[in-house]
């Protein structure tokens, strides 16, 4: 080729190389923010999200009343959260103190069930403040409502404990020694009969009382647990008024000493106290006498039902199988939107952006049956409360003698042994649930703005107060032998243990569906938790009368079978909230009904494919049914994964009381999340240890010359 020839074919190539090609009319894909990434998940709902609030809410003038206090709440300056997790102990006790003027209004001013909802509404911001607040209404007064006379009532309500003016309560039962048996304390109040009075006396270190919230800097007077002793005779454990500080200097009274038990894991707005008390001298009057009653001349008179008391232990329990189902919504809208927004990897190699957490099967597993736990516990929280104020009721209006007292024994101890098993149950969940959420945030969950650690450390005490959780199962779980025990005997049984009024069906059935598909039946999933729940209680009958045969006595072998006490009271309550669940979609409008199903049948079936040994162990499904099980988990996932941003929407909790960056409602999460740093954590102010990095870095050092060069190195 000639150098003219080459020349020109090299100018053709780069004039075609450098020729622009014609605009395409076709535009790229435009990559959705996380603001639209959110949006397009509320437009999946195929139901009310509004209605379903209501639904949830108990109807629309109770979510009217809620939304009133999340707007009051989040104008009150005292009950600002956005700077919560970078506050100190003792600033967080101030705010608590500030918060009290601002409620203690309401006290008087709203209806019980009005203010109970505005508690369980605080409780989701500030459960430190909650519990502050609740160990003067919910525990003092609480006792001296459900243990004082009329007119011991009367007096307390006079001296300013309804008002909080005057006096601030604590309660003092737990000891440093002594927690879940109450039975064993160590204090003692001794009757002096000469004078007319109690003595107050901490024996041991062990009796000294201690975790009693408010004691430590604020609580004037204290109902406090001690063992009575009256004329060298013991008469086990009651309650007693004691004031512990002076109400105008705040100096203690002689004998009273306390001190702060420090750093807690959680809820450092309560000042947790221990107290000891030396020789402490009360009038006779204080104890409180609705049941246990001693005279003048030190006449002790026992209430003629004991079990009469019990009722008051209760509403505690209640209140945290409700707060377990408020928290797991919380906890389960934070990381549900998020995985709405948060985009990682491309599952389809031709997407132009990457895929959201949510649309992966694994993350849905992750989610989904969380969210439907939420649920779950929420009906019950519901039915719980009824059961609870039906209690209370017919307690109020039973005396001995009446006949309908057998009724309510048989009532209380339902219930008392219902609230056991829940409370354990339902806080044990949530707690394992809040951090499941928290690692679905990935390393954004580590950081206490995105809320769920803190949620993890403040919501943690509730499976140790209020009875520690395992010794609650085994109680739940004795009462479950009890029941199997007089079953066999012919009783009929209450409606929370039914299945044992039909033991000689259910303890050899299997699912006799013709079908894999006829399992998704709620009558067929609850009738695999009756069989199943029945096998495990009947092992645990078995076990206590086989050790009774043993000669053993009825505590040890209670004792003996406690792993099946635990297992039995474990597998009741999966069933009973499922069944509280099941009730509750078969009640709601028919418009939520469809997608209020999905969601049962997803915690029904999600809960058999965690429990799936004992379904197969006693045979009611066989290893292919059991497989469905498991394959329908899969399908439900996905399915409730449709429109669970909408489910989520429908718990109705304002971004303030969500309190976290990932979980606000509109989904622009990132810059939410940055800006709080940034506020928190303002750029270019001095750092407390700069000195020392200058100290670091500047100083001395003695051999300065450079390291000699290896030889080898240069080869």
């Amino acid at each position: 080729m000639s150098e003219s020839a080459a020349a020109s074919q090299r100018l053709a190539f780069v004039q075609n190389h450098l020729q622009v090609a014609a605009c395409s009319n076709k535009e790229e894909p435009r990559k959705k923010t996380p603001v639209e990434s959110m949006s397009e998940e509320r437009e999946k709902a195929t139901f009310d999200v509004r209605a379903l609030t209501y639904f949830l809410d108990g109807g629309e003038k109770y979510t009217k009343i809620r939304e009133k206090f999340m707007m009051e709440l989040e104008r009150d300056p005292t009950f600002r959260m956005y700077d919560m997790y970078d506050v100190t102990k003792d600033e967080i006790r101030v705010r608590t103190m500030e918060k009290f003027r601002t409620i203690v209004h309401y006290v008087s001013a709203e209806p019980v069930p009005i203010f109970t909802m505005r508690m369980q509404t605080i409780s989701l911001i500030d459960p430190g403040f909650w519990t502050r607040f609740g160990v003067h209404y919910g525990l003092f007064f609480g006792a001296l409502r459900g243990s004082a006379t009329s007119a011991q009532f009367s007096h307390w309500v006079s001296k300013g404990a309804l008002a909080l003016n005057g006096m601030v309560g604590c309660f003092a039962m737990t000891e440093l020694g002594h927690g879940s048996n109450v039975a064993g304390l160590e204090t003692t109040a001794t009757f002096d009969e000469a004078a007319d009075q109690f003595i107050i006396h901490t024996p041991t270190v062990t009796a000294t009382k201690w975790w009693i919230g408010g004691a430590a800097h604020t609580a004037t007077h204290c109902v406090v647990f001690a063992q009575l002793y009256v004329r060298g005779k013991r008469y086990g454990t009651k309650s007693f008024v004691v004031q512990l500080r002076d109400t105008r200097t705040y100096t203690l009274m002689p004998g009273v000493n306390i001190g702060d038990i420090g750093k807690k894991m959680g809820r450092d707005g309560i000042d947790n106290g221990w107290i000891q008390f030396t020789n402490v001298r009360i009038p006779r009057t204080n104890m409180l006498m609705k049941h246990t009653k001693v005279s003048r001349a030190g006449e002790v008179k026992e209430p003629p039902m004991a079990q009469l008391t019990y009722g008051a232990l209760i509403q505690g329990r209640v209140a945290m199988v409700i707060d377990s189902g408020n928290i797991a919504k919380k906890a389960v809208t934070i990381a549900g939107r998020y995985a709405a927004v948060r985009r990682q990897f491309q599952s389809n190699p031709h997407d132009v952006q990457e895929t959201k957490l949510i649309d992966y099967a694994i993350h849905q597993y992750r989610l989904m049956p969380i969210l439907a736990m939420a649920y779950a516990f929420h009906f019950t929280g519901v039915e719980t409360q009824k059961l609870y104020d039906d209690l209370m009721d017919k307690l109020e209006s039973t005396q001995p003698g009446d006949a309908a007292l057998q009724d309510t024994l048989e009532t209380l101890k339902e219930t008392h042994a219902t609230s056991a098993g829940l409370k354990a149950f339902c806080t044990w969940s949530t707690l394992n649930a809040i951090e499941a959420c928290r690692q679905t945030l990935g390393g954004h969950g580590y950081s206490a703005y995105t809320g769920l650690a803190t949620t993890y450390n403040d919501f943690a005490v509730h499976c140790t107060w209020e009875g520690d959780n395992t010794i609650l199962t085994l109680q739940s779980g004795r009462y479950l032998v009890s029941c199997y025990r007089e079953a066999l005997a012919g009783k009929a049984q209450p409606e929370g243990v039914d299945y044992l009024n039909h033991l000689d069906t259910l303890l050899t059935q299997g699912c006799a569906v013709k079908t894999n598909e006829e399992i998704l039946n709620f009558d067929i999933i609850q009738q695999a938790w009756g069989v199943v729940t029945a096998n495990v209680v009947k092992k645990a009958g078995d076990d206590f009368a086989e050790s009774l045969k043993q000669g053993m006595s009825p505590e040890a072998a209670y004792e003996e079978c406690s792993q099946a006490r635990l297992a039995a009271a474990k597998i009741h309550s999966f069933g009973y909230v499922f069944r509280r669940f099941a009730q509750a979609v078969k009640s709601a409008p028919e418009g939520l009904r469809a997608v209020l199903t999905k969601v049962c049948f997803l915690y029904g079936l999600y809960s058999i494919e965690q429990n799936a040994g004992f379904f197969l162990q006693y045979r009611y499904f066989t290893p292919s049914q059991m497989d469905y099980v498991r394959a329908q988990v899969n399908v439900h996932c996905r399915e409730v994964r449709q429109e669970y941003i909408p489910l989520i929407d429908a718990f109705n909790y304002s971004d303030y009381m969500i309190n976290s960056p990932l979980g606000v409602y509109d989904g622009n999460v990132y810059e939410k999340y940055f800006d709080q740093v940034k506020r928190q954590n303002p750029v270019g102010q001095p750092h407390p240890y700069l000195p020392l990095i200058q100290s670091l870095l500047r100083r001395d050092i003695e051999d300065d010359e450079p390291l000699e060069e290896d030889e080898e190195d240069d080869e």
